[in-house]
């Protein structure tokens, strides 16, 4: 039986360029309350997800505690999608299957020092996870402290971004008392950013102090009180009428009615498509998945649904992928397109990015055009995501930033479409695009191995089991005055030392 556990993404010598510039966003000053110790006001933040996993950095939440500045690994990535220095100040390879690390000053946010020993353990942790970090899918790492300041890290096979894939928000490093042992693990007080949580009120809201001890230079503003806010009309209406300083991912219907010097886009790698059930039910049938991708008009989508915050469906990677486009080649054994004769399909997506219901409408209305009966269901993502990764439904809208996991294009290529893949909706197992997946993992060059990803997202688009609808770009809301909010293109973060009102 196939594995159907989640997996919600180098050094100088493999660039995967995204866009050049600064990710940061300018802005004037803003007179605020509740200011600690007389230094720097606190951010009023909105998110759109809420907790899904109790915190864990091995799940969704990973990336909610990246963006909020509470946690980091021994890599980040840069403006060009390479890997940059953060618990690590540097690194290199020692063979084929070993780095070597080392480590700058650093403290945890419970006082204890940042040791390659500590930060071996973390990442056992994590290589011990279940479901396991999309970071590490089809990846056995062992991590030793050797000195110290020093930590190596091998692995079964030669991965040659290693260090990119160690920048993954799953892959964050915490302290040994963040492993409990209920098996549950807590980043709260435990990680190393510049902000540390101090209190969490369920999926409603959390409080996060600054961490005065942090590495990067104590953060600007005192803190961030940070609320999860599903509605996306909710987060806009609240942007606007002074209660927010910064909302995320702000819909498109409500980009108008902020001012225009309240809200940034941002093009990122974030691609909505439908996902077709490849396992059982109607889209078992290679011929009628080819029917109801020839179905799919997406420039409707990105013109009427997106109104221009997005362009057509081209692939895998989109247009933020700048190399992608030059490198890409026709999809590979598609089937006939079949005819539809009355099929019942069950469609569904979720309502956490308020574009989706509408863009699933769309899809719905077209697929039924085209001779599907179409049965729609619409939930909150938290209450989705299972049943989905479970083959339970025929059709699946999905908004799916495909470099956030580890900035290597073929990571999402694995987790979302091999056999083994973790977070595999699709149900996708083709020999050939397991093959050509494979082939691309282990090529190391950057060019060769943007190459390799290109012929490998031509055989899964040619199995027809992912139909790109979109490439979207971000809208953010943030209030007059507030400084420094940073618009990433992986979505990793948000707010950091220098975000500020």
């Amino acid at each position: 039986m196939r594995s159907h556990r989640r997996s919600r993404l180098l050094a100088p010598l493999l660039l995967l360029p995204l866009m050049s510039g600064c990710f940061a966003s300018g802005g004037g000053s803003n007179s605020g309350s509740g200011a600690k110790d007389g230094d720097g006001s606190r951010l009023r933040v909105a998110l759109a997800f809420p907790p899904a996993e109790n915190l864990s950095p091995y799940g969704a939440d990973a990336t909610l505690l990246s963006r909020l500045g509470v946690t980091e690994g021994l890599t980040a990535l840069d403006a060009n999608g390479s890997a940059a220095p953060a618990l690590a100040e540097s690194w290199r390879r020692d063979g084929e299957k070993t780095w070597e690390f080392t480590l700058r000053d650093a403290t945890f946010q419970d006082g204890t020092e940042v040791t390659p020993a500590a930060v071996a353990d973390s990442l056992t942790h994590a290589t011990e996870a279940e479901p396991v970090p999309a970071a590490l899918s089809g990846v056995t790492i062992t991590a030793k402290a050797d000195g110290d300041r020093t930590l190596r890290v091998t692995t079964t096979e030669p991965d040659p971004v290693l260090p990119l894939r160690l920048s993954s928000p799953s892959l964050a490093v915490l302290s040994a008392k963040a492993y409990g042992k209920s098996g549950r693990v807590d980043p709260v007080g435990t990680a190393t950013g510049p902000f540390e949580i101090t209190k969490v009120n369920g999926a409603t809201s959390a409080t996060l102090d600054r961490f005065d001890e942090y590495w990067g230079g104590r953060a600007q503003a005192a803190g961030v009180d940070a609320r999860f806010i599903a509605d996306g009309t909710a987060r806009a209406n609240a942007l606007r009428t002074g209660e927010l300083d910064i909302a995320e991912a702000v819909p498109v219907a409500q980009a108008a009615t902020l001012e225009k010097d309240t809200r940034r886009d941002t093009a990122t790698t974030r691609t909505t498509s439908l996902l077709l059930n490849t396992s059982k039910g109607t889209f078992k049938d290679a011929g009628l998945r080819a029917a109801a991708r020839a179905a799919v008009d997406t420039s409707v989508l990105a013109e009427d649904v997106y109104e221009g915050y997005a362009d057509p469906g081209a692939g895998i990677y989109g247009p933020a992928v700048t190399w992608a486009e030059g490198k890409r080649t026709e999809p590979v054994g598609r089937a006939a397109a079949g005819r539809a004769a009355g099929d019942t399909v069950t469609l569904a997506t979720y309502d956490n990015r308020p574009e989706l219901p509408e863009v699933a409408q769309v899809v719905k209305q077209q697929l039924e055009k085209a001779g599907f009966k179409v049965k729609l269901t619409v939930r909150e993502y938290s209450r989705l995501e299972s049943d989905a990764l479970e083959g339970k439904f025929d059709a699946f809208v999905l908004a799916r930033n495909t470099l956030l996991d580890t900035g290597d294009p073929v990571a999402v290529l694995a987790s979302d479409y091999t056999c083994d893949g973790g977070f595999n909706i699709a149900q996708l197992c083709d020999k050939d695009a397991d093959r050509a997946v494979a082939e691309a993992e282990k090529t190391a060059d950057s060019g060769e191995r943007q190459d390799a990803a290109m012929a490998a997202e031509a055989r899964v688009l040619g199995s027809d089991a992912v139909v790109p609808l979109v490439h979207q770009r971000i809208i953010t809301g943030v209030a007059a005055g507030v400084q420094g909010v940073i618009l990433d293109p992986y979505e990793r973060t948000l707010v950091g030392t220098g975000t500020r009102r």
